[in-house]
């Protein structure tokens, strides 16, 4: 927890341990995985000489997870010119961040590169992150192309990031093959149900959608609730959609509706596509209004003081209505909001995000 990897940092820096290589590069990954990327550069700034293949990897990697890709492929020409060779964890996270920040050429580029130049064979793990990038940026046949092409058999991680794509960029066929092999290789994750599902629903073809639905109940399946946490004094708060259990609850919806009123004002318009299509509008708009990141965020404001940095940690991704509302509320109240989501950071300020909402 956030807490925790504060006390452990001081204790480090105190005894004068950061400039070892290990507890540095230890550092480095921590402070990139509680949300504060610039700590983590600071770190491995101070390693100097010293940083080692590992060292390098964890700041590339944790430059890619929010959203920094240029700063990511950057450091990795430094690796590169300092004399350090990339192995294949190095490769996996220069990639993972052309993916996150849409860095197409440069993906490409190192993909062929780490065969032609650093005679690294690609892994699964590589081809997971290119079939990310080129499926997210709309080539889809591209990276349908390069799963055929792979060597070894491609795993879940490969075909989910092709489905992925196909819900985002509306194509069913693909979406059909991709989703079909998940259900092979693994029958009981209801999110490829569910996706696939959406991917008919945005198609109009209800009865497919119906279909999913039924396949779904035949085999047991229940989609995992999405829950928000925020650390406030030591203590995690756990919402979830609609969730009315904190003995805060009317404080925080109370607040929620006075928010949701001044976004109006400002222009926000409900995203109801984040809905499931068969409910009508105004209880579309009434679901989003509970979702449990927009309860934590509006808990963590009214119980902290003006100016404080907000940091949510989210289970699943964030969704689309979600992610424009707090870029949004960021603004209105003058904070900056980190959400941690399934895929990735989010840093939330003066009304934009650090994706630059590519996610």
């Amino acid at each position: 927890m956030p807490g925790l990897f504060r006390l452990g940092s001081s204790s480090m820096i105190r005894m004068g341990l950061e400039d070892n290589v290990y507890v540095g590069t230890s550092l480095v990954d921590m402070y990139c995985k509680c949300g504060r990327v610039d700590a983590a550069r600071r770190a491995f700034n101070r390693l100097g000489d010293e940083k080692n293949i590992k060292s390098w990897s964890a700041m590339v990697a944790g430059y890619g997870m929010h959203g920094h890709g240029r700063e990511a492929v950057n450091v990795f020409h430094e690796m590169i010119s300092s004399g350090v060779k990339p192995n294949q964890i190095t490769f996996v996270s220069v990639l993972a961040s052309c993916s996150h920040a849409g860095l197409i050429n440069e993906g490409r580029h190192w993909f062929k590169a780490m065969r032609k130049e650093f005679k690294i064979e690609p892994g699964v793990e590589h081809y997971g992150c290119i079939v990310d990038l080129l499926g997210r940026a709309g080539h889809l046949d591209e990276a349908y192309g390069l799963i055929k092409q792979m060597k070894m058999m491609p795993d879940c991680v490969v075909w989910g990031a092709l489905l992925s794509s196909c819900k985002t960029h509306k194509n069913v066929e693909l979406g059909e093959i991709s989703a079909h092999k998940l259900f092979e290789l693994d029958p009981k994750n209801c999110g490829y149900y569910v996706l696939l599902s959406n991917i008919y629903a945005d198609a109009g073809r209800w009865k497919d959608v119906e279909r999913m639905r039924a396949l779904m109940k035949k085999r047991g399946l229940v989609k995992p609730p999405g829950y928000s946490l925020v650390e406030l004094k030591g203590t995690l708060h756990c919402f979830l959609v609609g969730d009315r259990r904190h003995p805060r609850h009317e404080e925080i919806y109370k607040y929620l509706e006075e928010l949701t009123a001044r976004m109006m004002e400002a222009g926000y318009l409900p995203d109801t596509g984040s809905v499931l299509h068969d409910v009508d509008e105004e209880e579309k708009e009434t679901a989003l209004k509970v979702h449990s990141e927009k309860l934590a965020v509006a808990f963590a404001i009214i119980s902290t003081s003006p100016g404080t940095t907000i940091r949510v940690i989210k289970n699943l991704r964030v969704c689309g209505d979600c992610h424009s509302a707090i870029k949004l509320i960021a603004k209105l109240v003058g904070r900056e909001i980190i959400l941690r989501d399934s895929h990735r950071f989010h840093h939330f300020r003066d009304g934009s995000c650090s994706c630059s909402d590519y996610w």
